[in-house]
């Protein structure tokens, strides 16, 4: 398991795999504390505006107005519009105004950290996935949440109630502080996974496989009878097919690589993945797809936007028949094949990432997006009301409700478990309500990236298809997640170190597997491309790790 999670650590980079993202199921693990922190640091002065005796179950309503401001990620088929109903249902709700300071999506990374490091940033920074808080911790530009959680009850109320405490612990720095909470998840499953045209399968006689080796003989068998195909595409890179794949190899790879770091249970240390004998086999698996003409080698080198609608378009005109993607990427699918091939002619299925030499396994059961505060935020007067709003915001169940449907016999009814959408609103995102004159993301600001963070199973499934519900299912009963790293928080110091050591080993290591895989580069090489990293300070990095994993075992022991 990575520290970073997918995506090399996080989200895709096109606004149809953004779009996927607010659909899915996440990743990478990370911490908080369970109980409560070191409590009770927040000053009598630090209190304007914060409620008394606020507990868990208790709606946030700030006891005079205030004005929170909050780093705003903009989606590219999202605009935000100030007179949004979602700002005027939160301040009724809370009496709590936000002032937004946006960034793109394309670049928020680098523009969050540019504004973190000029001491420019508002006060919420939400969008922030584990791993990625690291830097700021070290340098002291944000805080500490843990000492505060006290003033947090629904945190760690759903930190017991769906067993959290340990992957939460996870997320302590060297100091042993938390400095972001995460988006909680009542069940993880990996978000971008197989999608496999069944109808096909089904056509040919070919029951479904379910591991990769059973998949490579599916695909011969759909090469001879559609000679111009290329049965096996993916629309991301191969960043995604490698992220879900290699678990099934006993590595990761892909958005999954992260820090490189892997855990060798027999030496009781970290290992670089890409050296592995895992990493290899799993690199010659691919490029025996490849060499025999069952995967597209495009898959690798078409990139973004173009690459996403690619393989959209193969699969709609029968020359694809799997591919990577998310719950969205099948509604999209479909969409696309209704045009070809018409409704009810088709069947896009979305099956558990196939099990491999290693076994079934799928990556570590993970959070989601959170967020961390500016340090600056610390000594304003309104810093508890601060704490106690994004605990209600980020945990609460009817906020959660809120931020993800909108107004309840409004935009939608629940009874139960069940959500329903009403008919005079729709959710393109989900292709829910197709039609109706409203849309609660778009016109009304629900369902943006701040609802994805905090799902029940309930609310996960509310938006889902029912062949996504059938996926979280079949993932739950038929793959086993793999363990979490061991936490090795790194010094100051050694992030500068490991970002130096670190980037161009990826560099190298993300082209010698591309190289590999489509076979500009002979296998036989696979030891001089290891002796090529540990030129370039391999051990060096691997010791930072393994460094400050026995540091971090010793003080917190």
């Amino acid at each position: 398991m990575t520290r970073a999670g997918i995506n090399g650590g996080r989200r895709p980079r096109t606004t149809r795999a953004a779009a996927a993202v607010a659909a899915g199921l996440a990743l990478t693990l990370a911490a908080c504390s369970g109980g409560g922190g070191d409590g009770g640091d927040a000053t009598e002065e630090q209190r304007t505006g914060a409620m008394e005796g606020y507990a868990a179950g208790d709606q946030f309503t700030a006891s005079e107005p205030l004005e929170l401001s909050i780093l705003w990620t903009d989606w590219p088929e999202v605009t935000v519009k100030d007179e949004w109903q979602f700002f005027d249902l939160l301040k009724e709700q809370t009496n709590v105004t936000l002032e937004t300071t946006h960034i793109p999506l394309s670049d928020h990374l680098e523009k969050r950290s540019l504004l973190i490091s000029a001491g420019d940033a508002p006060d919420i920074i939400p969008l922030v996935y584990t791993g990625e808080e690291e830097q700021f911790a070290a340098s002291g530009a944000v805080v500490p949440l843990s000492k505060y959680l006290d003033e947090m009850p629904h945190f760690q109320k759903y930190v017991e109630e769906w067993d959290l405490q340990e992957m939460v612990d996870n997320l302590r720095q060297e100091d042993g502080e938390l400095y972001m909470l995460p988006g909680f998840q009542e069940v993880s499953v990996p978000m971008f996974t197989l999608l496999v045209r069944k109808d096909k399968f089904d056509e040919l006689g070919i029951e479904m496989p379910d591991t990769w080796e059973d998949f490579r003989e599916a695909f011969v068998k759909l090469k001879e009878a559609y000679p111009d195909s290329y049965p096996l595409q993916d629309g991301f890179q191969g960043n995604s097919l490698l992220n879900y794949a290699a678990r099934g190899f006993g590595t990761q790879a892909g958005w999954g690589f992260g820090d490189g770091m892997q855990w060798d249970e027999e030496k009781g240390e970290f290992e670089y993945a890409a050296t592995s004998e895992e990493y290899k086999e799993m690199v010659e698996y691919f490029h025996g797809l490849v060499q025999d003409g069952l995967f597209d080698p495009d898959s690798f080198t078409v990139q973004d936007q173009e690459a996403v609608e690619r393989v959209e378009r193969l699969i709609s005109e029968g020359k694809a028949f799997a591919g990577s993607g998310a719950s969205g990427t099948a509604i999209e699918w479909g969409q696309a094949l209704d045009a070809t091939v018409g409704p009810g002619n088709h069947e896009v299925v979305q099956i558990p990432p196939p099990a491999g030499p290693a076994g079934a396994l799928v990556e570590p059961r993970n959070f989601w997006h959170g967020f961390m505060i500016t340090k600056d935020a610390e000594s304003k007067p309104y810093f508890t009301a601060l704490l106690q709003f994004l605990d209600w915001m980020y945990y609460s169940p009817e906020a959660r409700d809120m931020l993800r449907w909108g107004v309840e016999g409004e935009t939608y009814t629940k009874s139960g478990d069940e959500y329903t959408l009403d008919a005079e609103h729709r959710l393109d995102t989900f292709n829910l309500n197709p039609g109706a004159p409203t849309d609660i993301q778009k016109d009304l600001g629900f369902s943006t990236f701040l609802a994805e963070a905090t799902e029940s199973r309930a609310l996960k499934e509310s938006y889902s298809t029912d062949q996504a519900v059938e996926y979280i299912d079949a993932v739950l009963s038929t793959r086993t997640p793999t363990d979490p790293l061991p936490p090795a928080p790194l010094s100051e110091a050694d992030l500068e170190q490991a970002s130096l050591l670190g980037t161009p080993l990826k560099d190298s290591v993300d082209t010698a597997t591309l190289r590999f895989i489509l076979g500009e580069r002979p296998l036989s090489e696979w030891d001089a491309f290891v002796a090529e990293l540990e030129s370039k300070g391999l051990q060096q990095y691997v010791d930072l790790y393994n460094g400050a994993r026995e540091r971090f075992a010793e003080s917190n022991g």
